[in-house]
């Protein structure tokens, strides 16, 4: 492999591993900030988040740590608009189902986008791709799905919350490699857009949701410092999900998405001392596999294209599904790339994760 290989796994691998420990760290602090302190208005959060992540790419295009390279207005104004969109659906969705329907909501997730970029992309999974991601499915499900009580308005909006958020991340990914722009600029461009839409329908949502007006809540000094850690920490969850998705695939950034729930349930047994049973672990053991051999299979894959076809086409050739860490990924022009008790997610991250 040559050294502009090594260089992009480097990448892949240090945004994997930033998305994590982004993720879960937010987690965390949402769980205080949430279960501990009252404070429930998610929609509006992740407006603030999305602003402060702004600001802060502001400043470093100040620094010129980065190229500001427009495109297509109407694209940015449209893929931040969804993206704002699915977030608010997928807190309607948890707000208007229990926990176990949520979570077969957010599993709906993956095999969504399979079908969408097999009808619209022709992108080919192959067996041992499905396989394992159904494996992986399965494990999630165990540790994670409880109950399923149905209502009509639950499911529609659950329906509708797993069709924007498959093609808010098919679009981040497809935008980056159609206008040749990095993470950094598509999420610098679009941020202002999503923090709009959610600023606009966060308090009536969150208001609606839990019949409290967030601009009467009480903020204690306790309060307004998780508030702050949780937007500065926001900053490198939305960078890295742009990122992650940019360098691998939606498909990718899912199964990320899935093995952040499962160290979201360790951490919070060992750490918060959450209820854990055998079901759990054996949930987690489960997905664990699915996970390995998800990298696997689709390392193998990568390998043989590599062989199959030159170097020159290999460079613009996009890799029909990344592993969480693979040997040999196709290059991606300019780099990058878009939470419970669960995560999510969600395009960005959504204050769903903080809810379980």
């Amino acid at each position: 492999m040559g050294v502009g290989g090594e260089k992009f796994q480097l990448g892949t691998v240090g945004a994997l591993s930033l998305s994590v420990v982004s993720s879960v760290s937010i987690v965390i602090c949402n769980k205080a900030l949430m279960s501990s302190l009252g404070f429930n208005f998610a929609t509006t959060l992740t407006s603030w988040h999305l602003l402060v992540t702004f600001c802060s790419l502001h400043v470093a295009l100040w620094m010129k740590f980065f190229e500001h390279k427009p495109f297509d207005s109407r694209t940015v104004m449209g893929f931040g608009v969804l993206n704002g969109i699915s977030i608010g659906l997928l807190n309607l969705s948890l707000g208007f189902n229990s926990v176990g329907f949520y979570q077969m909501t957010k599993l709906a997730i993956i095999p969504c986008t399979v079908i969408l970029e097999t009808l619209f992309f022709r992108k080919k999974f192959s067996r041992s791709i499905q396989m394992s991601l159904s494996v992986l499915l399965l494990g999630v499900g165990v540790a994670t799905v409880t109950d399923l009580q149905l209502n009509a308005v639950g499911s529609i909006l659950s329906l509708l919350a797993i069709i924007t958020t498959c093609i808010a991340q098919i679009m981040t990914n497809t935008i980056q490699k159609k206008f040749k722009v990095s993470s950094t600029q598509l999420l610098y461009q679009s941020c202002p857009y999503q923090s709009l839409t959610l600023f606009l329908i966060g308090p009536f949502l969150d208001g609606f949701l839990t019949n409290q007006n967030v601009f009467a809540f009480n903020y204690t000094s306790q309060v307004v410092f998780f508030i702050v850690m949780s937007c500065l920490i926001s900053v490198s969850v939305n960078f890295s999900t742009f990122l992650v998705i940019g360098k691998t695939s939606p498909v990718t950034y899912q199964v990320l998405g899935h093995l952040k729930t499962c160290l979201v349930l360790t951490f919070g047994y060992v750490l918060l001392h959450d209820p854990f049973s055998w079901r759990n672990i054996l949930g987690i053991l489960i997905a664990v596999v699915g996970m390995v051999l998800y990298s696997y299979f689709c390392t193998v894959e990568t390998q043989q294209k590599n062989v199959e076809v030159s170097p020159q086409q290999l460079q613009v050739k996009e890799s029909e599904a990344a592993p969480l860490i693979s040997d040999s990924l196709s290059k991606v022009e300019n780099g990058g790339g878009v939470v419970d008790d669960e995560p999510l997610k969600v395009p960005m991250w959504s204050s769903k994760y903080s809810r379980e």
